[in-house]
């Protein structure tokens, strides 16, 4: 194995690890803001008020995008797998 298909094999999984958490934090992200933001406006300093709209919003895009999330690492495992023999030669 050399250090071109180890750094190969690393980016991939960094690029899969990106794809696979991004929809999720971009959610997060989102809703923190708006929620920030609504917090500042309002003067509520309730430090639980973001927690449900998140929870809730994180449940429906993972319920949305779960499914794209498993075929997604589902390709990318059956790719790695399929690339063993030919790291050790």
């Amino acid at each position: 194995m050399d250090s071109a298909a180890v750094v190969d094999l690393a980016r991939q999984a960094l690029w899969m690890t990106m794809l696979i958490s991004g929809p999720l934090l971009v959610v997060g992200l989102l809703v923190g803001l708006v929620v920030g933001i609504f917090q500042a406006a309002t003067s509520i300093n309730e430090q639980t008020l973001s927690f449900i709209p998140k929870i809730l919003l994180m449940g429906l895009t993972l319920s949305i995008a779960g499914g794209w999330m498993i075929n997604t690492m589902v390709d990318y495992t059956k790719s790695v797998f399929t690339r063993i023999p030919s790291l050790f030669m």
